[in-house]
């Protein structure tokens, strides 16, 4: 699979399928090492699909410098120039939504169409989750910790009734698989770090791109009354919500066919 040999960084990427271009930007720790990912689903089999792991992450470069959002939205940008590109469909899942909304800001003639999901614009508008304050939490620990926040539903009630499929969730999200890598949790904080001072929320006013805003009603990382607040600001969006927490893109089956329903007008 390709490199872009930008300026900064060196960025791994993939592109597969056929038809509009798509950008996808991914979520907090991003790899797409890890299957199933993007390419696994209908975004895959619905456009000329673009994906990439951000800087500080799976097997693009992760220089030990502070990361600014800015430089997630420009480091976007390039990549989108590398392959030729002059415009696109944008996908930004969680922290992919936060950078997709500076890269919809600072680069505005790129995005044609916009899907927000799961995320936040920060600022007065509402922050996520703020995963910086629980770095010193790993593995199984952080799982546990995190398991209600990503589904409001799962909470100590309903592990305890449910105490199998409990423990299968917290292995699932305890594992990675490409611990222990140089650099590798260096630049998962250096994320961190960033988001941490993602906040768009007087900008967003400026995106004049059809915008959906796509959110899980029990999502306990980027809560509901935040996606109310990004619907209220950007222009002219379209908010939906579909029934599961901050996965819900797998949870409901309804949820990426209305993505790619929107994408395609």
């Amino acid at each position: 699979m390709p490199f872009a040999a930008l300026p900064d960084p060196n960025m791994y990427y993939e592109r597969a399928g056929a038809g509009e271009p798509l950008l996808f930007i991914s979520g907090t720790g991003g790899d797409l090492r890890v299957k199933p990912n993007v390419f696994d689903g209908g975004l895959g089999q619905a456009f000329d699909l673009l994906a990439f792991d951000q800087r500080g992450l799976g097997q693009t470069d992760k220089p030990d410098v502070a990361y600014s959002m800015a430089q997630y939205a420009d480091d976007a940008a390039a990549l989108m120039d590398h392959v030729g590109w002059d415009s696109a469909l944008v996908v930004g899942v969680s922290f992919g939504g936060m950078v997709a909304q500076e890269l919809v800001l600072r680069h505005p003639q790129k995005v044609r169409r916009l899907v927000l999901a799961c995320t936040s614009p920060g600022g007065a508008g509402g922050a996520s989750f703020p995963f910086h304050e629980i770095d010193h939490l790993k593995g199984e620990a952080r799982a546990r910790h995190l398991m209600a926040f990503s589904d409001t539903r799962r909470d100590e009630a309903w592990a305890k009734a449910n105490p199998e499929l409990y423990e299968q969730l917290v292995q699932m999200s305890a594992t990675d698989p490409f611990a222990g890598e140089p650099g590798r949790e260096r630049g998962a904080w250096r994320q961190l770090e960033a988001r941490s001072h993602h906040d768009t929320w007087e900008r967003l006013p400026q995106i004049a791109v059809p915008t959906l805003i796509a959110a899980g009603r029990y999502d306990g990382v980027a809560l509901p009354e935040t996606q109310l607040n990004l619907a209220m600001q950007i222009p002219g969006s379209t908010l939906r919500f579909f029934k599961g927490g901050h996965l819900f893109m797998i949870q409901d089956r309804t949820a990426v066919p209305a993505m790619i329903a929107f994408l395609k007008v």
